[in-house]
């Protein structure tokens, strides 16, 4: 895979790919089986990459209204309510991490990189950047990752930028009620089903009351 040696030559970080099952199998795995021809569709026609920074939207009629919803919904899900919408940008650096109660789809419209950690790893609500591994995901390729896998925004691999399609829970990433946090996770939670620990150079998170608790740089990813 050409690309992914490009990317190791001008990285001072290992990447792997996501194809790599014994490297990528405590974070997620890659799902085979699932027709998602009309959501990529969709995803290259109707949703564009911005000039600057990244645009998400949490949920997508026109992508829940597609067949493929009710097979995931069903089958992965196992009858739990779902939400499909998209992320697309320019993003290169880590930034911060979340993770969610449920797993994640992502189907990789263009490559892009992820940037993932475990939550394990989470001290005392802060995070050593030391601790990330970083991911390749091929264009074309459906991962699911796990509800212990941190991470956040894909990064891009060309000037272009990335898009991306996101499956989670219904809800999720979506404004909540804040009650004041009685541990040290519930410190953590930002939105619905959104858990966020940020680097404190982060500032639209910090500015939406994020944790700032993840130690060392924020690392840029280079292509």
């Amino acid at each position: 895979m050409e690309l992914l040696k490009h990317l190791n030559e001008v990285n001072d970080v290992t990447i792997k790919s996501v194809l790599d099952h014994e490297a990528f199998k405590t974070y997620g795995r890659v799902v085979t089986g699932y027709d998602f021809s009309e959501v990529v569709d969709y995803m290259e026609k109707e949703t564009p990459i911005p000039e600057q920074g990244n645009v998400y939207v949490a949920s997508v009629l026109e992508m829940e209204s597609l067949s493929v919803k009710d097979k995931v919904e069903n089958l992965i899900y196992g009858g739990m309510p779902i939400e499909i919408g998209y992320c697309n940008g320019r993003n290169t650096t880590y930034n911060g991490f979340e993770y969610h109660k449920g797993s994640e789809i992502n189907i990789a419209i263009t490559d892009f990189m992820l940037c993932l950690g475990h939550v394990w790893d989470i001290k005392d609500n802060t995070y050593d950047i030391n601790d990330v591994q970083v991911f390749f995901v091929p264009k074309g390729t459906v991962i699911e990752m796990y509800e212990t896998t941190l991470h956040l925004s894909p990064c891009r691999v060309t000037d272009e930028g990335f898009k991306g399609v996101v499956i989670l829970p219904k809800g999720t990433n979506t404004p909540l009620e804040k009650l004041s946090p009685v541990d040290k996770e519930s410190e953590l939670l930002l939105q619905r089903n959104k858990w966020v620990i940020c680097h404190p150079e982060r500032e639209p998170l910090v500015k939406q009351g994020a944790v700032t608790g993840v130690i060392g740089p924020n690392k840029e990813l280079h292509y």
